[in-house]
């Protein structure tokens, strides 16, 4: 199984930024990729960014496409997102996955973290 363990959210003001980390452990080997969600009340879930683990190729959602970043640190098995620029739009509880091979972002077997709660006060 795999562990994930965020931190990094918090109350930030608009046009501010903030960083999110990602820390996994446990089984983390033959991985499609880490990524992060985020989801408000009310509303599903939803796909923010993601980094395939081969090659470092990285997907984001064209809400975010431009102000967030994603990036990763493979000696410390931790997953990024540096958020910039950011809206009150952005508040949610944003979620680290980790998506086995096989898997995809939006399908597949998948592991998430507890999340952390990012709010943008305007």
């Amino acid at each position: 199984q795999v562990q994930l363990v965020e931190s990094g959210g918090g109350l930030v003001q608009a046009g501010g930024s903030l960083r999110l980390s990602c820390a996994a452990s446990g089984r983390t080997f033959s991985l499609y990729g880490m990524g992060w969600f985020r989801q408000v009340p009310g509303k599903e879930r939803e796909f923010v960014a993601g980094l395939r683990w081969s090659g470092g190729i990285t997907d984001y959602a064209d809400s975010v496409k431009g102000r967030f970043f994603i990036s990763r640190d493979n000696a410390k098995e931790t997953v990024y997102l540096q958020m910039s620029s950011l809206k009150a739009e952005d508040t949610a509880v944003y979620y680290c996955v980790f998506a086995p091979s096989g898997s995809h972002w939006d399908s597949g077997m998948r592991y998430w973290g507890k999340g952390t709660l990012v709010t943008v006060s305007s």
